[in-house]
């Protein structure tokens, strides 16, 4: 078994005390020291890690005002903090080794809009989605478009001054910030807002920190007023953090926000901003450009800048193959097409906004009558248009996940964030990255570049594996040269992204103005204690060094390859925190949206996974060959060590580590949805198996691994068998609202119909047309047994097509063994499964499947499980109608249907949501997609006591406003079992399947 792994580390005694006296004197949200949230709180999305002392989630502005006056305090004048947003930083701007503050958990109220004025005043937390979700119904939008904003916070998006797509159309997060709430490092609440001369003498004049800022700020502005014009880059970029260059607007008002803006928590905590905001274009298009090569797209961006475009973004083609492999190409496909076999080795993507369609269309009228005169020249292929939101918006997605595509490269190189946002004059962009791709490619480094053109930042990422003994002298040999060859083309080392770890590169850039930064530092933070290192350090202090802080990669290379090799579905994750997405109506991750506790995410478990492993790499300790021990060994024989082990319980890592893994619904979004293809479900499934090695499993789980294979034996005794749910016994096993037997007696209803269990010799038997009208289903336990009718109603339905139908004898899947970790169980059953599914497969008839969940499952765990082994197909029921459109029958006056899929099927196999649509089209019925979250049920999840509540309130964040807008009329419909028998607990009302829906309609069609 796996040894128990004690504290490595304990939170020093000063934080401890920091934290003691924080909440005696009031403070409201949540402080944990606790070992899983410190680990999940060590990266962001760079390179580099740092474990924080302690945590504290202010509730709100009070909150962060108790913090700072603790600072202030002697005693605790050691403490050192950054606060936190989305946590979506490439370079360590929120990493830490004191305290954390995150702003992201409570700090997330909008406060208010006002569409008159068009303003919005909000809390730092708020992520950038959510605002402009709240803004949407009042015409209005905050402009600066990130590739993160679905989880990106405003407080983060000030802090760095983020830009992203359309900046140079709508300026950058600076910009658009009329005040700004910020809690000073003594405590003080200031609101900032532009002044005039005697506003500014008034506070000037006050005796209190406010006052001495603003005094220090306006003379280190008046008093190098030359120096700074000369050193402060005349760049859209322009500049992140400490603008003393815009700290006089254009009316001469003082604005001490252009200092504030950009400045990564150094000088005080962010409470609240009141932000301008836009009228939200109603119209848009997009013109996708392709080219021959990546330098062609480059240098063709300067002739396409003078058609006034909203924004001009351009891909590489590392970026478009990757994209080729992704759930997201789907939709954007038809845009790229290859051109005599050849796909584009780069596009560039052109935007024309407006509140009139005739606004884009003689915009964009201008381009495109270009491009056709001018024919192939400038290395153009050719070029689509998108048009309209839905179009425009499914290739801006695809440039949103970049990133996240890049990640996703296969083996142990990974493009990395280290570089990636230089900004150079936009006329200079092409030259300057053909130098960039020279230095790189002379190391044969692979990369992917994509960016903002049109603002000449380009982000490039090389791929190195930062496990390698090497790799950060590779990161400085590296940065130092693009440092030297950034400054030679007049640019910027940080074009948007901010400076956070790569700080020791200020005095290079501002030379005899850094020491004016650092006197703005003291000025603000004089006890460096806010977020130090970084940006600028007060005289004295020492700015961090990119090779000075701990990487990833650094603690993964303690953990030996051949594990590493099976737990990559966690240690690939490169944090680019998708799976923070504020969006209720997005699949991934229910146990996120619905705690808020970064832990309970793809990114937090595969954080732990990665420390858990490495810890074990400490103590020699292989898991992998520790699993092939377990299986070898009867559980009865290791029952007593186990025992003692659960008795004896203590201090171990890994009780944090299953505190997170058990959270976690397995459902699966994160397979599918997450651009690196983080798979938490299969390495929750590796970590239960060996954890409840040691230590005993509830008795519900061994139940529960069980059922499948007790269900025909419980199907003989229905009444006797739903006692048990009816009376509660389930309850004392820990498990509420279990499902009932159906009680149909599903021999006499297949004999009623002519429905013959399926053979392989009486499959092989039938003539060959026979056999090409014929079809199997593969049963499921859960349309056996518990919602017979939707299995009798398929068949009935297939009959009605002129299709037979046979049904194969009922075989457990093992699902439910593979979610809670009985991997040797679930191994074997798949092996028996496999053989005699492909004995029928063999006949030449296609097989089916009915429950999403279990029919993934025959697709997904099973040839993991099983690797090399030829594995017959299962096709879930609509993918086989899909392919026979032809030949289903026309509906007569049907009514329009609403469809939530199962959220597995929505983020694994987007093309059999998509069969549907096509399915109750080719019958004349309208079925409509909604976009929708997890039900919060998820096979077993929630029936399990402990986790009910949260199941319900995953279920009260989507799914319930779809099912109240839709009431009773029957005309909402979702596809997955437990879906289903979650709307009936909660709402008591019964979604019907898809093919009940299909089979009412076809069977009110004339004769």
């Amino acid at each position: 078994m796996i040894p128990k792994l004690l504290s490595e580390s304990v939170t020093l005694p000063l934080y401890q005390a920091f934290c003691a006296e924080l909440r005696a004197r009031g403070f409201a949200g949540d402080l944990s020291v606790g070992a899983s949230d410190r680990t999940v709180m060590a990266t962001d999305n760079s390179i580099y890690q740092m474990t924080p002392q302690a945590i504290a989630f202010p509730r709100d502005r009070d909150d962060l005002v108790r913090i700072a006056k603790l600072l202030a305090e002697n005693r605790f004048s050691a403490i050192r903090v950054a606060p936190r947003g989305g946590g979506t930083g490439t370079n360590g701007q929120s990493l830490t080794d004191g305290l954390v503050v995150d702003m992201s958990r409570h700090m997330n109220r909008i406060l208010a809009i006002d569409p008159v004025r068009r303003t919005a005043r909000m809390e730092a937390g708020v992520v950038k989605d959510q605002l402009n979700a709240a803004l949407q119904p009042y015409g209005l939008f905050f402009a600066p478009e990130l590739s993160t904003s679905n989880r990106a916070t405003i407080g983060g998006m000030i802090s760095t001054d983020a830009c992203g797509q359309g900046s140079c159309l709508y300026g950058k997060t600076r910009d658009h910030v009329l005040e700004l709430t910020t809690v000073l490092p003594d405590g003080t609440v200031w609101d900032s807002a532009p002044l005039d001369e005697e506003a500014l003498a008034a506070v000037k004049s006050r005796p209190d920190h406010a006052g001495a800022i603003h005094r220090a700020v306006d003379d280190l502005e008046r008093g190098n007023a030359a120096l700074i014009t000369e050193r402060f880059p005349k760049l859209n970029r322009c500049l992140t953090g400490y603008d003393l260059a815009h700290i006089r607007r254009p009316d001469g008002r003082f604005d001490l926000n252009a200092i504030l803006c950009g400045s990564e928590g150094t000088l005080g905590f962010l409470a609240e901003a009141t932000l301008n905001v836009l009228p939200l274009p109603s119209q848009s298009a997009l013109v996708n450009i392709r080219y021959g090569s990546f330098d062609a797209a480059l240098r063709d961006t300067q002739a396409l800048a003078a058609f006034g475009a909203a924004s001009i973004e351009t891909v590489d083609s590392k970026v478009l193959s990757l994209a080729q492999g992704d759930l997201i190409w789907a939709g954007v496909s038809t845009f790229f097409p290859e051109d005599d076999g050849e796909p584009a080795r780069g596009v560039n993507l052109i935007e024309f906004v407006g509140q009139s369609n005739a606004q884009v269309e003689e915009a964009m009228g201008r381009l495109t009558a270009a491009l056709v005169t001018d024919g192939p020249m400038a290395g153009r292929r050719g070029f689509t248009i998108a048009r309209g939101v839905t179009e425009v918006s499914r290739i801006w997605e695809m440039r949103k996940n970049a990133v996240g595509l890049l990640g996703n490269m296969k083996g142990d190189k990974r493009p990395i964030p280290f570089v990636e946002d230089t900004a150079v004059p936009p006329e200079n962009l092409a030259d300057f990255i053909a130098e960039f791709r020279g230095l790189l490619d002379q190391r044969g480094l692979d990369y992917g570049m994509f960016g903002h053109v049109d603002a000449g930042v380009l982000h490039v990422r090389p791929a190195i594996d930062m496990k390698a003994a090497g790799a950060e002298a590779l990161i400085r040999d590296i940065t130092d040269e693009v440092v030297a060859l950034t400054q030679r083309y007049g640019g910027l080392l940080w074009g948007e992204h901010g400076k956070g770890m790569r700080s020791e590169f200020s005095p290079r850039f501002f030379g005899p103005l850094y020491p004016v930064l650092q006197a703005l530092k003291a000025a603000f933070d004089p006890r460096n204690q806010f977020n130090p290192g970084k940006i600028a350090v007060p005289d004295g202090g020492v700015l961090l060094r990119i090779d000075g802080v701990p990487t990833k990669g650094q603690h993964d290379r303690t953990i030996p390859a051949g594990v590493r090799d099976g737990y990559d579905a966690a240690l690939h994750c490169n944090g680019n925190g998708a799976c923070f997405s504020w969006n209720p109506d997005d699949a991934m991750c229910p146990s996120w949206k619905g705690t808020r506790e970064r832990r309970h995410s793809p990114k937090g478990r595969a954080q732990l996974m990665r420390e858990w492993l490495r810890r074990l790499a400490a103590k020699d300790i292989d898991p992998l060959a520790e699993a092939l021990r377990l299986r070898a060994r009867p559980d009865w024989l290791t029952f007593p060590a186990r025992l003692l082990a659960t008795l004896r319980r203590g201090d171990d890592f890994s009780h944090e580590v299953h505190e997170a893994m058990a959270g976690c619904l397995a459902c699966k979004s994160c397979t599918g949805q997450c651009p690196i293809k983080v798979d938490v479900p299969t390495f929750r499934a590796k970590f239960l198996e060996l954890y409840h090695g040691r230590y005993l499993r509830p008795l519900r789980h061994h139940v529960i691994g069980r059922l499948e294979a007790m269900l025909p034996l419980l199907a003989k005794m229905p009444s006797l068998a739903n006692l048990a749910p009816a009376l509660g016994l389930m309850r004392p096993l820990g498990l509420v609202h279990t499902p009932r037997l159906s009680g149909v007696d599903l021999g006499r209803e297949l004999k009623a119909r002519n429905v013959a269990m399926a053979t392989p010799d009486a499959l092989a038997a039938l003539p060959p047309h026979e056999r090409m009208q014929s079809v199997v289903v593969v049963p499921d336990a859960f349309t056996t047994y518990y919602d017979t009718g939707v299995l009798l109603d398929t068949l009935d339905l297939l009959r009605a097509i002129g299709i037979r139908p046979w049904l194969a004898p009922y075989r457990p899947n093992g699902k439910p063994l593979h979610v809670h970790g009985f991997l040797s169980s679930f191994e074997r059953l798949a092996a028996e499964n496999a053989t005699a599914l492909g004995q029928l497969a063999a006949a030449g008839v296609d097989l089916v499947g009915l429950d999403p969940s279990m029919t993934l499952t025959y697709r997904s765990e099973y040839p993991a499980a099983l690797p090399g082994r030829k594995l017959p197909s299962v096709q879930l029921i609509q993918e086989w109608l899909a392919a026979r459109l032809d030949a289903l029958p026309r509906a007569a006056g049907a009514p329009n249907y609403l469809f939530l899929p199962h959220c597995t099927v929505r983020t694994n196999a987007q093309a059999a949501v998509v069969a549907w649509r096509h399915v109750f089209d080719a019958c004349g019925i309208t079925l409509t997609v909604l976009p929708s979250g997890c039900c919060g049920m998820a096979g077993t999840f929630g029936h399990e006591v402990e986790h009910r509540a949260l199941s319900e309130h995953i279920y009260a964040l989507s799914w319930a406003s779809h099912v109240k807008a839709a009431g009773p009329s029957g005309r909402l419909l979702a596809d997955g079992f437990s879906c289903r028998s979650q709307v009936e607990i909660i709402d008591g009302v019964r979604l019907a399947h898809p093919v009940q829906a299909l089979l009412a309609e076809l069977s009110n069609r004339p004769k």
